[in-house]
């Protein structure tokens, strides 16, 4: 039996969304696209191309918040397969996580006269001056990964949209993996689920979704929470794992649950875990989000009580559709979905 490639895997299983999603969905419910993402990447791959040969090439200039985020490094090798598959000229510049940095970077793009700009804004709170700064171009916009608020997207219509995961969903998953524990979050049997945090950074909306509901879903589920800390670690391995290795100095046996909004900061609460003598699934449980190789790895290992998977493959899919669409003068909606799914012992070797 041949093998495929995680990537291969998920395109494999988006591409159907990157056509059907495009064009049937509208703004907000995203539960719905990446159920249609689940089939037909060649085929649609193919389509796309044929139609952008037809068109001619295109100039498209992509703006990432920052090369060094493990999750964003997937998703820009993935947007540089699908854009030069399309026949476009592709840029991808690094934003260094620095706003000033990729507003300088937007403004070599219109220079350039790129004919879309796809941007992973460093700051989403500056989401609506980039869009000020790029409308009288009347260059189109795909926003990606961090989402603008849609009043952003409204002040240039029919130019700019926006295309990622819901966050809220992540987060409810989280919570989720944890009840579906053999002790549902209550390892000592005391009614109550005590807890810490790791948080990405406050401004981005993903962070605070998961941190949200991946708690609300615990409480909707009927069980007594407490909180002994919330951390600040703004989506670092390093940070997390100090910052665990602190908690579990100071907080010991009464930490039952890691939960980290991405799996960076879970990979180095798990250094901190088992530096510390616990056990995930034994005495604490642990979950992240973004399914990184070493994460699920981690999951199939037991060292991990699961994550969920960001769609990089799927989004990014999207995100060229969406471009291509701009690029051969197609309407396109405002808001575009995709799912995120839970990464289980039973499940993880999938993602692997």
């Amino acid at each position: 039996m041949k093998m495929i490639s995680r990537r291969d895997f998920l395109k494999a299983s988006a591409v159907v969304g990157a056509t059907a999603a495009l064009t049937a969905c509208g703004g907000g419910d995203s539960s719905s696209v990446a159920s249609t993402a689940t089939s037909v990447a060649s085929s649609a791959a193919s389509t796309a191309s044929s139609a952008a040969a037809a068109s001619g090439s295109a100039d498209i200039g992509v703006c990432i918040y920052q090369f060094a985020d493990n999750f964003m490094t997937l998703y820009r090798a993935d947007l540089e397969e699908y854009l030069g598959e399309l026949g476009y000229s592709v840029t991808i510049m690094d934003g260094k996580n620095d706003q000033n940095t990729q507003t300088e970077q937007i403004s070599t793009f219109l220079q350039q006269g790129v004919d879309v700009l796809i941007i992973n804004p460093v700051q989403t709170t500056s989401a609506q001056t980039i869009v000020d700064t790029i409308s009288p171009s009347n260059i189109p916009i795909v926003f990606i990964n961090r989402e603008p608020d849609k009043s952003v997207l409204d002040s240039y219509p029919d130019k700019c949209c926006y295309v990622g995961a819901d966050a809220r969903q992540s987060g409810t998953y989280q919570g989720e993996l944890i009840l579906a524990t053999d002790t549902e979050g209550d390892i000592n049997g005391d009614g109550t689920i005590t807890y810490i945090m790791c948080k990405g950074d406050p401004e981005n909306i993903d962070a605070q979704y998961r941190t949200e509901y991946s708690i609300k879903a615990l409480e909707d589920a009927g069980k007594t929470v407490n909180c002994l800390y919330e951390y600040l670690d703004n989506w670092d391995q390093t940070l997390a794992q100090q910052d665990v290795a602190n908690a579990l100095a100071q907080y010991g046996d009464q930490i039952e649950v890691v939960f980290c909004n991405n799996d960076a900061m879970a990979l180095g609460a798990l250094q901190s875990i088992e530096q510390a003598g616990r056990t995930v699934g034994t005495d604490i449980y642990l979950v992240g989000v973004d399914a990184l190789a070493e994460a699920v790895q981690a999951v199939i290992d037991g060292r991990m009580t699961g994550t969920v998977l960001n769609d990089d493959v799927g989004q990014a899919t999207a995100a060229t559709e969406a471009t291509r669409m701009y690029v051969e003068g197609e309407p396109v909606e405002q808001y575009y979905w995709v799912d995120y799914v839970k990464v289980t012992a039973e499940n993880a070797a999938e993602y692997l």
